[in-house]
């Protein structure tokens, strides 16, 4: 029996969105997609940030940390799920399981923690536009970046080192396509109350209290808003607010859900595609709310095209010279 429980067990199976095979090659080419249109989208986001500097200010300055989050989120789950449905191979290492899990909650923090300081940067530049930049000065805008990177990193730690506690019996199989706390924390043949308790505690207070100031700095914007004497000004604002909270709600509702959830794995193909609109389908539409629809980032990306093809054409003359 002391075999079967063993706490250095050396893999698990993840057992993917579907293990039918006829949906596989579907589900390959959609999560294909999504990916490279998020890690290739925010990179330009981030190089036409960079790139032009009067986009050097702090509404900018926390867009592009939100982009290279993003790029850094979906590398956590896609590549392995994209590659394990190639191989046809369902194996990852536990020491695979408890890195994929600890960046995972990592930049699901920092995810979180950057769309609420985003919020109260808006509330300050509409709310309270004469002190904008008083308020929002460079050293607090360092500063609540820090703060997001630090917290995010002692709370996925914390959680690692809890599952670290825990024991399997034998071969574990998870219903998901990357490593989930609260997949595995159900899984676990040991005592798992403090688990719960700290995931439970960890996700209402880190999720529900950030969201709710996210709700609170809309709402003074949206009072704000009605102030506005111009209808089309109005119609505008209201769109881009609606926008924001429609991906903030997606991102918020389904991470709570997921990590609230007290169903076994068992049954977990809900929890599952709540995780892909999380990790995956938020991401990318960050990448379209936040910046595609932003005259000022459109602008620095048609410069950064214009460069690009420029640079190009010197260098095809040059070649054409010699």
């Amino acid at each position: 029996m002391e075999s079967e429980n063993d706490t250095r067990i050396s893999e698990f199976l993840l057992l993917g969105l579907s293990q039918e095979p006829i949906v596989q090659p579907l589900i390959f080419g959609v999560f294909l997609f999504m990916y490279f249109l998020t890690m290739i989208g925010n990179l330009l986001i981030i190089l036409a940030t960079v790139s032009k500097s009067h986009l050097n200010t702090p509404m900018y300055f926390f867009l592009c940390t939100l982009s290279f989050v993003d790029i850094c989120f979906t590398y956590t789950t896609t590549p392995k799920m994209l590659v394990n449905i190639q191989t046809q191979s369902k194996v990852i290492t536990y020491a695979g399981c408890i890195i994929q899990m600890f960046f995972v909650l990592f930049f699901t923090g920092l995810d979180d923690f950057l769309l609420t300081v985003m919020a109260y940067d808006r509330y300050v530049a509409i709310c309270r536009p004469l002190h904008y930049m008083a308020i929002m000065n460079p050293q607090l805008c360092v500063l609540l970046i820090l703060l997001s990177w630090i917290t995010s990193v002692l709370i996925s730690l914390l959680h690692s080192l809890m599952v670290l506690r825990l024991s399997f019996c034998t071969q574990v199989e998870i219903p998901h396509f990357f490593y989930e706390l609260n997949q595995v924390v159900h899984l676990s043949c040991s005592d798992t109350f403090i688990n719960v308790v700290l995931l439970y505690s960890a996700t209402v207070l880190l999720t529900g209290g950030p969201f709710t100031g996210i709700l609170y700095s809309y709402s003074k914007i949206v009072s704000s808003i009605y102030t506005i004497s111009s209808a089309q000004g109005k119609y505008k604002a209201f769109s881009t607010c609606a926008s924001h909270l429609s991906v903030v709600s997606l991102f918020y509702c389904t991470s709570i859900g997921v990590y609230l959830s007290t169903t076994t794995t068992h049954n977990s193909h809900s929890s599952a595609t709540a995780s892909v609109m999380y990790t995956v389908v938020t991401p990318m539409l960050n990448l379209f709310i936040y910046s595609l629809r932003n005259k000022d980032v459109k602008t620095a990306l048609s410069f950064l095209w214009r460069k690009t093809i420029k640079g190009s054409t010197v260098l095809i003359s040059k070649k054409c010279t010699c």
